[in-house]
C-alpha cells in the first residue's frame, strides 16, 4: 500500500519546517540587536563607557565569523537536522551565560560564545530551505527564513530593549535563552531529516574557497553592509541626541528599522528569483543613498523615522540576493559558503561598529558614521559590478564556469 502526499500537505510541511528556522531567525535577531538597544543599560551595569560598551557587538560579529566556516566545514558529514540542533543548543547556551555574566570580560566572552552558531544556522538553513522548494523560488524560501531576523527588530529587539530598560538589561538574554530552546524542539519535529550524500566531506566544502566569485560576493556583503552598521550600532544615542526622541522611545525606532528590514528581505527575495545581480546593484544603490542622507535627515523626529526605516529596507533587499549568489557560485561547497555570508556581515556588523567608534572618538557628531557609510557601501557596488563583468566574460569566452 502507498502513501499519498497530496500538495496542500506536501506545503504545510514545508511551511512548517520554515517556520522552525524562521524562529531561530527570530532569536538570533533578538540577540544580535538587542545589544546595540542597551548599549547605555550594558555600559552602566559592567562599568564601561558606551564606546567600550560597542566592543561587546563586535565580540559576538567576530564569534560569528569564526563559528561559520569552521562549524559548516567540520560539520559537512553531519545530518543537517543533527547540525541545526546542536547549534541551537549552544546558542542556547551562549545567551545563559550572557544573562548571568558580572563582568565585562566574561560578558565579552559568552557574546563571542552566542555568536559561534549564527552564521551555521543561517547558511545550512538557506541550504535546507532551498532545498524544499523548485529552483526558481530558492531566493524566497531563503528570504522565508532570513525574515526572522527583521521580524526580530520589529516584536523581540522593542520588547526587549523594553524589558531591559526596565528590568535590568540580563534579562533579555536569559528570554532568548528560551526561546532557542523552543526553537530546538520546532526543528526537531518540523525539520526533515537532511543525509549528506556520500561525496560531500570537509574538501568539498572547502573547495568553494577555491571561486574567485565566492570571494566577490563574500566582499560585497562586508563592505556594503558596513556602512549600514556602522550607523546602527549607535543608532540609540543617535536618535536621542539628534532627533531628539526619549530613551523609552527608542523602542519605537527600532520596531520601524524592523518594518524596514521585513519589507526589504521580503520584496528582496521576489526580487532576487527574477533577476538576482540587478537586485544586488539596485539595493546598493539604494544604501548608498539613504546612507548619504542619514545625518541631515536624523535631526527631526518624523525624517529619521523614514530615515531609519529606509535604511532597514535597502539593506535588507541584499540578504536574499546575496544568500542565493553564494549558493549559486560555491556549487560543491554551498554549506560552508552559505555560512560564510554570515560572517562577512558580522566582519561588516565589527567593521562598521569600529569605524563608527573611530569617527565619534575622533569629535564629529553622530552625523558622521552615515556618511562614512555611504563610501563602504559605493565600494560595495563596485565590486558588485566587477563581478558582474566577470560572468559576462566567462560567459563570451566559453570557460568553464565551475572555476568561477
Amino acid at each position: 500500500m502507498t502513501t499519498s502526499v497530496t500538495p496542500d500537505t506536501r506545503y504545510r510541511h514545508v511551511g512548517l519546517a520554515l517556520f522552525a528556522l524562521a524562529t531561530g531567525g527570530f532569536a538570533i535577531g533578538t540577540t544580535e540587536f538587542v545589544t546595540m538597544g542597551l548599549l547605555p543599560q550594558i555600559a552602566e551595569g559592567v562599568d564601561i563607557s558606551i564606546p567600550t560598551a560597542g566592543h561587546v557587538i563586535s565580540a559576538y560579529a567576530i564569534g560569528v565569523v569564526v563559528g561559520a566556516p569552521v562549524i559548516a566545514a567540520l560539520g559537512a558529514r553531519t545530518g543537517r537536522k543533527r547540525l541545526l540542533l546542536g547549534l541551537m543548543g549552544l546558542f542556547v547556551l551562549g545567551n545563559v551565560l550572557s544573562a548571568v555574566a558580572s563582568s565585562y570580560e566574561m560578558l565579552m566572552a559568552a557574546r563571542f560564545l552566542s555568536g559561534l552558531p549564527h552564521g551555521a544556522f543561517f547558511g545550512i538553513g538557506a541550504v535546507v530551505s532551498a532545498s524544499l522548494v523548485p529552483a526558481n523560488r530558492r531566493a524566497w524560501a531563503v528570504s522565508m527564513i532570513m525574515v526572522g531576523l527583521p521580524i526580530a527588530n520589529i516584536v523581540g529587539v522593542p520588547a526587549s530593549t523594553l524589558l531591559g530598560q526596565r528590568f535590568g538589561w540580563q534579562l533579555p538574554f536569559l528570554l532568548v535563552g528560551v526561546l532557542g530552546l523552543l526553537t530546538l524542539v520546532a526543528v526537531w519535529f518540523w525539520v526533515a531529516p537532511q543525509p549528506v550524500g556520500s561525496e560531500v566531506n570537509v574538501r568539498s566544502e572547502l573547495s568553494a574557497l577555491a571561486r574567485p566569485q565566492v570571494w566577490m560576493a563574500l566582499l560585497v556583503g562586508m563592505v556594503g553592509f558596513g556602512g549600514m552598521f556602522a550607523t546602527y550600532t549607535f543608532i540609540t544615542p543617535t536618535m536621542t541626541e539628534l532627533a531628539g526622541f526619549s530613551e523609552g522611545a527608542v523602542t519605537i525606532v527600532l520596531a520601524v528599522f524592523g518594518v524596514g528590514m521585513t519589507g526589504g528581505t521580503l520584496v528582496g527575495g521576489r526580487l532576487a528569483d527574477r533577476a538576482l545581480m540587478p537586485s544586488l546593484y539596485g539595493g546598493l544603490v539604494a544604501i548608498t543613498i539613504m546612507l548619504t542622507t542619514f545625518g541631515w535627515l536624523a535631526h527631526t523626529k518624523p525624517t529619521a523615522l523614514l530615515a531609519v526605516f529606509l535604511l532597514g529596507f535597502s539593506s535588507s533587499i541584499l540578504i536574499p540576493a546575496l544568500q542565493t549568489r553564494l549558493m549559486d557560485v560555491a556549487h560543491e561547497g554551498q554549506s560552508l559558503a552559505a555560512s560564510l555570508n554570515h560572517s562577512t556581515l558580522n566582519i561588516a556588523n565589527a567593521l562598521g561598529a569600529w569605524l563608527g567608534s573611530l569617527v565619534l572618538g575622533a569629535g564629529y557628531g553622530y552625523e558622521w558614521p552615515s556618511r562614512l557609510g555611504a563610501g563602504l557601501a559605493i565600494l560595495g557596488l563596485v565590486l558588485a559590478l566587477t563581478s558582474g563583468l566577470m560572468d559576462r566574460r566567462v560567459a563570451t569566452s566559453g570557460e568553464n564556469p565551475a572555476v568561477s
